[in-house]
């Protein structure tokens, strides 16, 4: 068969794969030479049939061949006189398959990649420019009544502990509902996980260890008295939050969102997660292999109650079976929460070891194997692809409806783009020219 075939055959198997269509990973099998290696001289069709393969599953041995075969090629590719366009196509991919890609960041991306091919369609191009512009001015309105609302919010919270995130934890809510349609939920969600850096930073950075008793037991109570003997700082924060949260509540309530009182429980939770962290911390604990370490900390990653505020912010589309199967950290939630731990140690492990900070999955696997920390990272990413394998199987399953599956995923595929080379939430700067392309700069 030739080239072509390989490509459609790829192209096939990804889009069909993608949408939760579970066609068996043996279309590949005509296409192996005489040693079993399935590959192309193609670029574009080696491009293609290593991204359809990475939409593998749990022992799929042919996809394994292809992707450890096929890379090997592709970085070979990157040494050769390879036309400079292709080459950035080849290096980005090595970098990230097209399956992990935040969807509008690749938007931007793949519209200048496109303006460039000879066998562009010029309605296609407008109207991918018109798009992409047009959700630009709706994300910054959203983010003007969002800055408004921090600038309030600030104002009565000493917030000197914490980091100044509004504009990047609005791009990561973005990536995991980018849709026009969804702009309530991308609000909701960024105040809610604002808590989680805030809750992030107390709790590892600034409270003191009864502090962080009296604030967790204080959030579980939900009573503004609860609090009238804590230093001014955290009583104000928590009225804040008790306030926010309960405005959100009532916004839901007037959008007869029947899972709104959720949103209290989803709140306490984290609070409760990252106190079980301090705890552990002060114990001096390391645990004795990664396993152990992300049965906690997977639950402070926060991936969970992102998921299933953005399954509450929903509305109809969620059911009340849904969201109990969310809580039970299913494979797919639990996959992506593996995805966000496990990178923010490998990008976080030097920088917070420095200071008194909870023992990383970094470090775990370090004092397990006797290893560095290069190892380490290396073991440490081979179980953030069988998380990956986790989360694509439990798409093909389809024992949910997709809609809610991809908010999952599209929260995995943001973490992947925010710890690919640094913590880039922490280190904001490396976001700059994201951020400008997104919000700032029209097409």
């Amino acid at each position: 068969m030739g080239s072509d075939d390989l490509y459609a055959t790829s192209l096939r198997f990804y889009l069909l794969r993608k949408h939760g269509y579970s066609v068996s990973s043996g279309v590949f099998l005509k296409f192996g030479d005489d040693q079993g290696n399935i590959t192309s001289n193609d670029v574009d069709t080696l491009l293609m049939l290593y991204d359809a393969a990475h939409l593998r599953t749990h022992g799929e041995e042919i996809l394994d061949r292809i992707i450890t075969f096929n890379k090997s090629r592709l970085q070979s590719l990157m040494k050769t006189d390879l036309e400079p366009d292709l080459k950035e196509e080849v290096r980005f991919t090595l970098e990230t398959i097209r399956f992990r890609r935040v969807e509008r960041v690749e938007a931007r991306r793949y519209i200048s990649v496109y303006e460039k091919k000879a066998t562009r369609s010029e309605a296609i191009l407008e109207f991918a420019k018109l798009d992409y512009n047009i959700l630009q001015v709706l994300y910054c309105e959203e983010l003007k009544e969002l800055s408004i609302w921090w600038k309030d919010f600030k104002s009565r919270t000493d917030l000197r502990f914490a980091r100044d995130r509004l504009v990047e934890m609005y791009f990561w809510m973005m990536g995991v509902v980018y849709e026009p349609y969804y702009s309530y939920s991308r609000i909701m969600l960024t105040k809610l996980i604002l808590f989680v850096s805030l809750f992030d930073d107390l709790y590892d950075n600034y409270s003191t260890t009864e502090e962080s008793q009296i604030f967790t037991t204080a959030m579980e109570r939900w009573d503004e008295k609860a609090v009238e003997k804590f230093p001014a700082y955290l009583r104000a924060l928590y009225k804040n939050i008790l306030d926010t949260t309960e405005e959100i509540v009532k916004e839901l309530k007037l959008q007869n969102n029947k899972h709104a009182e959720l949103v209290k429980k989803m709140v306490i939770d984290m609070a409760k997660c990252y106190h079980a962290e301090v705890k552990w911390r002060d114990e001096n604990y390391v645990p004795t292999n990664v396993d152990e370490h992300l049965q906690i900390s997977v639950r402070s990653s926060a991936c969970m109650h992102i998921t299933s505020l953005a399954f509450i912010s929903l509305g109809d589309v969620t059911t009340k079976e849904e969201l109990e199967w969310a809580f039970t950290y299913p494979k797919i939630i639990r996959g992506v929460c593996i995805v966000g731990r496990i990178g923010n140690d490998i990008m976080s492990h030097e920088r917070e070891q420095a200071s008194e900070h909870v023992a990383s999955t970094v470090q775990t696997c370090m004092k397990k194997y006797g290893i560095t920390v290069e190892e380490a990272n290396r073991k440490l990413r081979v179980i953030i692809e069988k998380a990956w394998m986790d989360i694509v199987q439990e798409c093909l399953d389809q024992k949910h409806p997709m809609a809610l599956l991809e908010k999952a995923v599209d929260l995995g595929r943001t973490i992947d783009f925010m710890y690919k080379h640094e913590d880039a939430y922490t280190l904001s700067f490396s976001l700059k020219d994201t951020i400008a392309s997104l919000y700032v700069n029209f097409v």
